[in-house]
C-alpha cells in the first residue's frame, strides 16, 4: 500500500476478514490510506447471505467506513452457464472487486486469504495433478488485489479477535466434509500436523513461494523465446517443429516446449478455457509423429495444425471458414492509381497495400526495400486487387510459362490456411501480381519501362 491509496477491504463476515479490517484500521493512520468495505452477496445461503451482508454492514456503519455492496444469484448463473458453483462465485465476487476499481471507487482491494487458505490450495492442487504453476498457489498481488495476511495463520487472527471481544460470522457451508477443501481443511491438515509434520502449513506456503519465485523466471524466458520463435499473422501463429521441441537448439528442453505451446495459446484462444497437462503433451505429440495436415481441438476455441516442418495455430472459427471454401476471406476491390498513388485496407487480413507510381529508372533502388514494381503503362484497367481463385494462372519473371497459382502456391510450401484468402492483383482481368511472387512476367519493368508502380504490404 501507498499512502493516498483508496483500500476496499473484502469482508464476507467471516473472522479472517473480519480481523483484515480491524487490522488495518489500526493501522491506517500509519500508512496514509483509507478504507471502505466491500462486500460481494453470492446469494447462496438464502436468509444466512443476507445475515452475512447486514453484519458487514453494521461493522462498516459502526467503524464510519463507506459500505460497498452488490449481489448474485450464483447458482442461477453457474446452471445456466453449466460452469463449477465455487468457479463462478470466484468470478462473480473478483468481477465486482475489479469494477469498483474501475470506476475509481477503490485504488485496491485487500482479501484475507491466510497460510492456511495457501496450503490448503497447494494440497488440492497436487492431488487434483499440478505443475510449478499450480505449486504457486494463491498469489500475494494480482493487479489491484492483494492479500497481505498469507503469512498469518487462521488460529492467530481469530486469537486476535477474541482479545478485542469482536464476533464474527462462521459459513456452515465451510464444514461440508463432501468437499474435497473441507476434507483438507478439517481432516487431512490436522493429520498431517499430528502425526506427521507440525510446521506443513508453514512449509506448504514456503513451497509457493519458491514455486512462484522460479515461475517467473520461466514465463521471462518463454517470453523472449516466443518472441523470437513464434510468427503472428492474420492466419494465426506459426512455430516450426523444431524451434517447439528444441527451443534452445538442444535436445533436452521439454519444460520449455510445454510452456511455449501454453504461451501461444494463451494468447491466441478466442475464449477462455483450461488447457491441461493432457492438451499440452497432445500438441507436443503432434508435432512429433502425426502426419502434416493432422489438427486438434483445444479449450478456448483454438485449433492446432501440422503442416510439414511447422505447427499453426488458429481460432476454430478462422479454420472452419478456411475449409469451407474461404467465404469469409473473399474480397474484391477496384483500385484508381491516376492520381499517382492508392491504398487498399484489407480487413479481411487485417493488412495494408498501398501502390504508388514512381518514375523509372531513376527511383528504382525505392523498390528494393518498398517491394514488388509493375511498369505503370503495362497495365490496363480495371485494376483490381481480389483474393485468389481456383484456376488463376500466372508466369511469374524468370518462369518459362505460366502455371496455376495453387502450384506455385504448393512449391513456394503455403499452408492451406496462409493461402486463404491470398491477395493478387489483376490488370484487365489478367494476373499481374500475387504476393510472394515476381510479378507476372508481361508486366515486369525492363529498360524501356518509364513509370513503375510499387507494391508495398503493411500489417494492419
Amino acid at each position: 500500500m501507498q499512502p493516498g491509496d483508496r483500500v476496499g477491504v473484502a469482508v464476507s463476515g467471516g473472522a479472517d476478514s473480519v480481523a483484515l479490517l480491524l487490522l488495518l484500521l489500526e493501522l491506517r493512520k500509519k500508512l496514509g490510506v483509507v478504507l471502505s468495505v466491500v462486500h460481494f452477496n453470492h446469494k447462496l445461503r438464502g436468509k444466512a447471505s443476507e445475515a452475512d451482508e447486514k453484519f458487514v454492514a453494521q461493522l462498516a456503519v459502526k467503524h464510519e467506513l463507506e459500505f460497498h455492496t452488490a449481489f448474485l444469484h450464483v447458482a442461477k448463473k453457474a446452471k445456466k452457464e453449466r460452469a463449477n458453483l465455487e468457479d463462478a462465485a470466484r468470478r462473480a465476487r473478483y468481477d465486482y472487486f475489479l469494477s469498483l476499481v474501475e470506476s475509481g471507487k477503490v485504488t485496491r482491494i485487500a482479501v484475507a486469504h491466510t497460510a492456511d487458505d495457501q496450503a490448503e490450495t497447494v494440497l488440492a492442487h497436487l492431488m487434483r495433478g499440478t505443475g510449478l504453476t499450480g505449486l504457486g498457489g494463491i498469489h500475494p498481488v494480482v493487479g489491484p488485489v492483494f492479500r497481505p495476511l498469507l503469512g498469518v495463520r487462521r488460529h492467530e487472527l481469530r486469537e486476535f479477535l477474541r482479545a478485542r471481544k469482536q464476533n464474527w460470522r462462521e459459513d456452515l457451508t465451510n464444514r461440508d466434509t463432501k468437499k474435497m477443501r473441507a476434507r483438507i481443511r478439517k481432516k487431512l491438515l490436522p493429520l498431517i500436523e499430528k502425526q506427521f509434520q507440525p510446521a506443513i502449513v508453514k512449509h506448504l506456503a514456503t513451497l509457493a513461494d519458491l514455486a512462484r519465485e522460479d515461475e517467473f523466471l520461466f514465463d521471462a524466458v518463454v517470453g523472449e523465446l516466443a518472441a523470437a520463435l513464434v510468427h503472428r499473422s492474420a492466419d494465426g501463429a506459426r512455430i516450426g517443429i523444431r524451434d517447439l521441441l528444441e527451443p534452445l537448439k538442444k535436445e533436452g528442453a521439454p519444460a520449455l516446449s510445454k510452456r511455449l505451446v501454453r504461451c501461444i495459446v494463451e494468447e491466441m484462444k478466442p475464449r477462455g478455457g483450461q488447457l491441461s497437462a493432457p492438451h499440452v503433451e497432445a500438441v507436443l505429440e503432434l508435432a512429433r509423429s502425426a502426419e502434416s495436415g493432422s489438427a486438434l481441438s483445444l479449450p478456448g476455441g483454438l485449433e492446432v495444425r501440422k503442416e510439414r516442418s511447422a505447427l499453426l495455430f488458429r481460432a476454430q472459427e478462422d479454420a472452419r471458414n478456411a475449409s469451407a471454401g474461404g467465404a469469409a476471406r473473399e474480397f474484391e476491390y477496384n483500385i484508381d492509381i491516376r492520381s499517382g498513388e492508392a491504398e487498399v485496407r484489407l480487413r479481411e487480413l487485417r493488412c495494408v497495400f498501398r501502390l504508388r507510381v514512381i518514375d523509372w529508372p531513376s527511383k528504382r533502388v525505392e523498390t528494393i526495400k518498398d517491394g514488388a514494381v509493375l511498369d505503370r503503362y503495362r497495365l490496363r484497367f480495371p485494376l483490381v486487387m481480389r483474393n485468389w481463385r481456383p484456376g488463376d494462372r500466372m508466369r511469374p519473371l524468370g518462369h518459362r510459362s505460366a502455371h496455376k497459382l495453387k502450384r506455385l502456391l504448393n512449391e513456394k510450401r503455403v499452408s492451406r490456411w496462409e493461402r486463404d484468402g491470398w491477395p493478387v492483383l489483376t490488370s484487365g482481368g489478367v494476373l499481374a501480381w500475387a504476393r510472394g511472387f515476381p510479378v507476372a512476367a508481361e508486366f515486369a519493368v525492363d529498360e524501356r519501362t518509364r513509370a513503375g508502380m510499387v507494391i508495398a504490404e503493411e500489417s494492419w
